[in-house]
């Protein structure tokens, strides 16, 4: 009994010893710290906030500590200043979102990513990097650890929310006129699809029209010269320009801009329109066997370029919350195509043979 007993004080010291361990270890667990100043009309923040940090926070947690500075204010810009002072930023680098960790300034929603993790690694290697200093930020950072139960009031009044958080209808009113405008081209868009539908049987309907086939070419290359623009956007990641209406950086910013989260929309906008070229071409100069492959190929290429549209055209007021002047148009350009293939497709003796049967 004795010995039974000295064993489980023995057990009991052990026990002790480890959970100590295991809390001065806990403890002293390296810390990665960094700075981020962003601005509430910037779409590459947001993406920077909405996508690639909690992916950083689920991966390191505790270990990685990053303080925002919404520059949109005084006090942030202010902050923003003095920080460019402190570490010297060229004005080539200016912008935002600006992360500071370390000595590294990263800028913008490529480079933040990409070298990020790298920097995480390696100081966690060197046992943690504490705050950059600048003057002002260890105020702020008092500041606002007293206005920590109000944080997640002051995110939403700032726009920093994730889109997921978000009703529908608060979506929509994010860019109401722009939501409007592309809701009514996305009404267009269904009904063209459903007219043509429901009078596919109607011989005389869009059967005997003059022929408007050489507007073909110049819509698809007022086609493929937006899709080329969007998809240097895109792939570049730089800023749109865009008209009064609209968020267009917010759209091309999204993950919708990216077909199965790799291939640029832009690009399948590009080689839809060379695809109708490339059936025009062969409309107008192939044998008459192959004109009648080229109709049914036109009206094909251009009925999937409509229905891909619809469903781009319904992300942006409904999902994404934002439009884009230069989606819009595109949609509106594939559209007309619709038409006009439509018109040559009746006139085909595949689609008179169907009719026949």
């Amino acid at each position: 009994m004795k010995y039974a007993l000295k064993a489980l004080l023995l057990c009991l010291l052990v026990l002790i010893s480890f959970s100590t361990v295991a809390s001065v270890s806990h403890a002293q667990e390296p810390v990665v710290r960094a700075v981020l100043f962003y601005s509430t009309n910037c779409p590459y923040c947001l993406e920077v906030i909405n996508e690639v940090l909690p992916a950083l926070d689920k991966q390191y947690g505790t270990q990685l500590q990053i303080f925002g500075i919404n520059a949109s204010t005084g006090e942030g810009s202010r902050l923003y200043e003095a920080a460019v002072e402190s570490f010297d930023i060229p004005e080539e680098k200016l912008g935002y979102p600006t992360l500071i960790v370390d000595d590294h300034i990263l800028v913008g929603a490529r480079q933040i990513p990409e070298q990020l993790p790298n920097i995480i690694e390696e100081g966690l290697a060197s046992g943690g990097i504490d705050w950059p200093y600048f003057p002002g930020l260890e105020e702020e950072m008092e500041a606002a650890e007293k206005r920590a139960q109000e944080s997640e009031q002051a995110k939403a009044e700032n726009g920093l929310v994730s889109k997921e958080d978000q009703t529908v209808l608060e979506r929509f009113k994010s860019d109401l006129v722009g939501n409007i405008i592309s809701t009514v081209i996305l009404l267009g868009m269904i009904s063209v699809v459903f007219v043509v539908g429901i009078t596919y049987h109607q011989k005389n309907f869009l059967s005997n029209p003059p022929d408007q086939s050489w507007l073909i070419p110049v819509i698809s290359l007022l086609g493929i010269a937006v899709a080329s623009y969007l998809s240097y956007v895109e792939i570049t990641r730089t800023d749109a320009v865009c008209g009064p209406v609209g968020h267009c950086n917010a759209v091309q910013q999204s993950p919708y801009a990216f077909l199965f989260g790799f291939l640029p929309v832009g690009v399948v906008g590009i080689a839809g329109y060379l695809a109708i070229t490339a059936a025009w071409l062969v409309l107008k100069i192939g044998s008459p066997t192959w004109k009648e492959t080229a109709k049914i190929a036109l009206w094909g290429f251009s009925l999937i370029g409509v229905l891909f549209s619809i469903y781009l055209t319904f992300l942006e007021p409904f999902v994404i919350g934002a439009s884009c002047s230069w989606c819009l148009s595109s949609a509106i350009l594939i559209t007309v195509l619709f038409i006009i293939a439509t018109r040559e497709f009746k006139t085909s003796a595949a689609y008179h043979r169907h009719i026949s049967k």
